[in-house]
């Protein structure tokens, strides 16, 4: 069982001829966990999840589980998703078989799979990976939309423990009402309308701007998360960081941010990034 509600979606590190600086990525996790982050998800949407090929995020994987005071004292979570089920497969086997603590399901964009196709494809997946899983639904970047049906069937298979960005409130309360027998997390992806989100149902955060100022953010997340509100102080700073970080690309932001403060994150693959140069 993932422990955490809060976790910072990180960027993936690449040099300027943009292959994979794994380096780069590790000291950035490592920067966090020594701010007090205490999980986060790497290759997911963040991490610019479809760029990666099979081989890279297997290297990726590697390289956290040879990382022993990261893997061993943090919460780290894997994207494991393909445009092609055969190579998510691998990589999930590939997850399962080391101390990762948990998944992130996401699904394949442009190709647009039935329901149906999609719960085979999660089921196999789940089935390999061995490890508590958070489903993640992002139908304005991939052009599919797992249906709340589909969502509460998943529910059902003790690995699942989540779900990001499941929809609106609407959908929420239909997931919130189907599912029997176990309790799903709800988790928004990043902190855009995350007042309201918390107000009808999401109870964690995969966080975006967390990547520059993690205990700010977690805490304005907690007090939203109890209902206690922010003060007028807290909520000033909240927004001058959401502006940095939300203001354009809010990955092309954050390496910039991070670079600036002494980080080593590169840029970008092209065309993300390329209108900076």
């Amino acid at each position: 069982m993932l422990k955490e509600h809060f976790h910072v979606a990180v960027p993936t590190a690449f040099f300027e001829d943009e292959s994979l600086d794994i380096k780069g990525a590790m000291a950035h996790i490592r920067n966090l966990k020594e701010q007090g982050v205490k999980s986060v998800l790497v290759s997911g949407t963040t991490g610019e999840q479809h760029s990666l090929n099979l081989q890279e995020k297997l290297e990726m994987v590697e390289a956290l589980e040879s990382e022993g005071t990261l893997v061993d004292d943090m919460e780290i979570i894997f994207g494991v998703a393909s445009i092609r089920q055969k190579e998510a497969e691998q990589l999930a086997k590939a997850v399962g078989e080391t101390k990762i603590a948990g998944v992130m399901l996401g699904y394949p964009p442009y190709i647009r799979p039935s329901q149906a196709e999609a719960l085979t494809y999660s089921k196999r997946i789940i089935e390999l990976a061995v490890k508590p899983v958070i489903l993640y639904n992002n139908p304005d970047r991939t052009g599919f939309d797992l249906s709340a049906e589909s969502i509460i069937e998943l529910a059902q298979l003790d690995a699942v423990i989540g779900i990001k960005d499941a929809g609106d409130r609407k959908k929420i309360e239909q997931i919130q009402e189907d599912v029997h027998g176990a309790k799903l997390y709800f988790y928004a992806g990043g902190e855009e309308d995350l007042r309201e989100k918390t107000a009808y149902g999401y109870d964690c955060l995969s966080s975006i701007a967390g990547n520059v100022a993690p205990m700010e953010i977690r805490e304005w997340f907690e007090r939203l998360r109890t209902g206690e509100g922010t003060g007028a102080g807290e909520a000033d700073q909240v927004k001058e960081i959401m502006a940095q970080v939300y203001t354009g690309n809010a990955v092309v932001n954050l390496k910039r941010l991070l670079n600036q403060a002494g980080g080593s994150m590169g840029r970008c693959r092209a065309p993300i990034g390329n209108a900076e140069e």
